[in-house]
């Protein structure tokens, strides 16, 4: 699996499985764009990933014109991107919220960044990609919510689903480019974002009765997730596109 000298962009990079996703990454030889809402997470970031070849900028992925001016700036840096890792997502607690009580505000804020957030992203880097013809691999971090729902989190599985559906059509369209797009279900993985993520929904109201167990009696790390990310836009995943890996310690088998 040679990576070496690839360079990526990932979205929320610089915490959680976006921290994973770069640290495994970088380790294989990637060159690396840490893209944070607060860029002194991704600075951070880049101090612990030394001496890996690593920059953060800060970028709000709700705003296309920020994630057109982030694109043009890696494209200047490093004269090309080959991967994407659409990773930011409203997560955690600011992801519940019980459908009745639900504003406007936080469908928006949901919504803006999960899904279209993923788009504005996606299609920028692609265009790039397309121009240099050396096709590319975007990989869409999405979640077990796609498919199974959770209490209080009904705009975040639906946004979450939505990743998925983008990878399959994405993954149509952009074929004749070369261009293979992928996405991640990921398990429980042990985040600041979701360490008590269970007490804390329990604590605003969510019954018990929804809780599931991982079989493999373990909480997943962010590594893991960069593992399977690793693999995703390496050659050897080239005839998989469209294609949606789960990596949750079996929460899913029954």
């Amino acid at each position: 699996m040679s990576l070496n000298d690839k360079v990526a962009i990932i979205t929320g990079g610089g915490t959680g499985i976006g921290l994973g996703i770069a640290q495994v990454l970088s380790e294989k030889g990637v060159k690396l764009v840490l893209a944070q809402r607060r860029l002194e997470l991704a600075q951070r970031a880049v101090e612990s990933l030394r001496p890996a070849e690593v920059i953060a900028e800060a970028l709000d992925i709700r705003d296309p014109d920020a994630v057109d001016r982030l694109v043009a700036s890696a494209m200047r840096q490093y004269g090309r991107v080959d991967i994407l890792v659409n990773n930011a997502s409203v997560t955690g607690m600011p992801a519940i919220a019980p459908m009745l009580e639900c504003d406007v505000a936080t469908v928006d804020a949901i919504v803006d960044a999960n899904l279209k957030g993923t788009f504005y992203c996606s299609q920028s880097v692609a265009k790039r990609m397309v121009a240099a013809g050396r096709g590319g691999s975007i990989v869409h971090i999405s979640s077990v919510g796609a498919y199974a729902a959770q209490e209080f989190a009904t705009l975040y599985c639906a946004t979450k689903a939505a990743q998925v559906s983008l990878a399959q059509s994405m993954a149509l369209e952009l074929a004749p480019h070369k261009i293979r797009v992928n996405c991640i279900a990921a398990g429980d993985i042990n985040t600041e974002a979701s360490a008590n993520i269970t007490d804390e929904k329990r604590d605003i109201g969510a019954s018990k009765r929804y809780v599931r167990e991982t079989p493999l009696t373990r909480r997943g790390s962010p590594r893991d997730i960069g593992h399977a990310v690793a693999y995703l836009v390496s050659d050897d995943a080239s005839f998989v596109t469209g294609a949606t890996l789960l990596v949750d310690g079996g929460f899913l088998t029954y």
